[in-house]
């Protein structure tokens, strides 16, 4: 019988190592969320939302993981570490987002996208996003700013991954003000710590794993982003870091 534990035990042990193998692997090949457009094709470039990196996973956000191969309905990667959704009390919540180049006031909807306030409130009264930079800007076909990267590489994370999909809009319109969650491409279970605000109305196509977990807008402070925007990318390009680094100093919900 000892013998027969050990067998389960050491079969175990392997599986899980051979999982966090293949989500090494796989980070390597994400690109985030968000999507592009050229001309009048509309693309969706998804760059992560969550996201990667490696080793063994650390609660917290001290590292980041990568999302494993999970598959809608199944459980996400280290789903002990991912935030109870009562946290979010079904209620609205209010706070401040504030930026090197100035302050945003938020609101998030606890009754809407439960997972998604509980992450974001969890992870803002640990201190998760202070001294984080917001790593993506779009000027084109999507008009959004994509921060929440503790490693600002577009592959960073809290170290857990979750999902599914909450508060999709039906009709992929993103309207100005939207903060919402990045994910991976295709993946409903890969968001984590990455987000992203819109700051002008954008159409974002849905892919086959559905749209971008909507949990929050801005109120106030939003032309702070239309002047990042307005500045460009530092590669004067549609869709790359902004030219200037724009730092989160802090975040404070109530």
């Amino acid at each position: 019988m000892s013998s027969k534990r050990e067998r389960e035990y050491e079969r175990r042990r392997f599986e899980k190592w051979q999982a966090r193998q293949e989500a090494h692997a796989r980070r390597r090949r994400q690109r985030i969320v968000a999507g592009g457009v050229v001309g009048a094709i509309v693309a969706v470039i998804v760059v992560v939302a969550v996201v990667v990196a490696n080793g063994d996973d650390q609660p917290g956000g001290t590292t980041s993981d990568a999302p494993t191969s999970t598959a809608p309905g199944e459980t996400p990667t280290n789903s002990a570490d991912v935030p109870d959704p009562a946290l979010a009390e079904a209620r609205a919540w209010t706070g401040d987002l504030t930026l090197n180049s100035g302050d945003l006031a938020i609101t998030l909807d606890g009754k809407a996208a439960p997972q998604a306030v509980a992450n974001f409130v969890t992870l803002a009264d640990k201190g998760f996003f202070d001294g984080t930079k917001c790593h993506r800007l779009t000027t084109a076909g999507i008009y959004v700013l994509q921060c929440g990267d503790p490693d600002a590489t577009g592959q960073g994370g809290p170290g857990y991954s979750w999902g599914p999909i909450e508060n999709a809009p039906a009709d992929g319109v993103y309207p100005k003000g939207t903060i919402a969650m990045a994910r991976v491409g295709g993946d409903a279970w890969s968001m984590g710590s990455q987000f992203f605000i819109v700051y002008q109305d954008s159409p974002i196509p849905s892919d086959g794993a559905g749209g971008y977990t909507v949990f929050g807008k801005v109120t106030s402070g939003l032309d702070v982003v239309e002047a990042i925007a307005d500045a460009g990318t530092a590669e004067g390009t549609s869709d790359g870091p902004p030219v200037s680094d724009v730092i989160i100093e802090g975040v404070k919900i109530q």
